[in-house]
């Protein structure tokens, strides 16, 4: 039975897990979304009460009979790459792959629908404090009055984005960037902004939940530094024992949130506490294999791999 990994030609983490699952002699088919119909052919038959369907690619032909597990890693568009591309041609090409793909029974890491939930930030927080994390006090607001009230209140705070830098403008990032109460708030009319209490930190935490094993590593922080994405820390990635209560408490949210894969990020304050500052549903760990030599293109081989008969998730709600 084959695997099934839907992600772009240049993604260099996915090259690292399709080695692995040669290593452990499982097939694979690697696709981008963004290839069909050109140079994707696909087939889904509805008949006789019964459903099958194909997918070939270079001349290796899966059946969605034979589909082992699908990888959703970093996709495409559908249809991005077609001769004529078009709106109509993509939500066409949505149509018809990823219904198919939902009909088989199948294992995914992670199905889309749970992913789209995860990457809504407001609702990342609301399942961190169910789960039990500690959570930095936060506000998304258009109301410039309730942004000068949050200032107020907890003097040191952080503006981000929420969704990340704008699609299509690779130039313009935005990190997160310390403010004070002195601030002026009034554009936040013009948009949702993002407020969150600012957490001193001694350290970056990244985490790396795959099914139930957990790789953790730890970063020391730069003086004042703000955002671990962006300077020169001069220290680098170490392996980190996860605390019993955090273990816990990412088992609860990956639970509540249906995924298979996870990557925490966290910051650890002068006193040794992890402060929750978000979860990405398909986030990078190639930098941190290759910094601590943790084993995670492993573990993602060893889930996909794992018999389909195993388990049958459905797309899960929040309880």
């Amino acid at each position: 039975m084959t695997v099934l990994i839907l992600t772009s030609e240049e993604d260099v983490t996915a090259d690292m897990v399709v080695a692995k699952l040669h290593d452990m002699g499982t097939p694979v088919m690697r696709l981008d979304p963004a290839d069909v119909p050109d140079k994707v052919t696909l087939s889904a038959h509805y008949a006789h009460g019964d459903f099958d369907g194909h997918l070939s690619v270079n001349g290796q032909v899966l059946s969605m009979g034979g589909l082992r597990a699908v990888w959703m890693r970093r996709p495409g568009a559908p249809a991005a790459h077609a001769a004529h591309p078009s709106p109509w041609l993509t939500a066409e090409t949505r149509q018809a792959l990823f219904g198919m793909l939902f009909s088989a029974t199948t294992r995914w890491m992670n199905h889309p629908r749970n992913a789209d939930r995860a990457r809504l930030k407001p609702w990342q927080l609301r399942i961190a404090h169910l789960s039990g994390f500690a959570v930095p006090p936060t506000v998304f607001t258009t109301d410039p009055r309730l942004a000068q009230q949050f200032a107020e209140e907890h003097r040191d705070m952080v503006v981000k984005s929420a969704s990340g830098p704008p699609p299509g403008d690779p130039a313009l990032t935005l990190p997160t960037t310390l403010i004070g109460a002195d601030a002026d708030f009034s554009a936040v009319a013009a948009g949702p902004a993002l407020l969150q209490r600012y957490i001193p930190k001694r350290a970056d935490i990244r985490l790396t939940c795959v099914g139930t094993r957990l790789f953790a590593a730890r970063k020391t922080a730069g003086p004042g530094q703000v955002d671990g994405r962006y300077g020169d820390t001069e220290h680098a990635w170490e392996v980190v024992s996860v605390p019993e209560r955090i273990s816990k408490s990412v088992h609860e949210y990956v639970a509540l949130a249906g995924l298979a894969y996870a990557a925490f990020d966290f910051a650890e304050d002068e006193e040794g506490i992890w402060w929750f500052l978000e979860c990405n549903q398909g986030g990078q760990f190639g930098f941190v294999e290759l910094a601590t030599g943790q084993p995670i293109a492993e573990a993602v081989a060893l889930w996909l791999s794992q018999p389909r008969a195993a388990h049958h998730p459905s797309p899960q709600t929040h309880r």
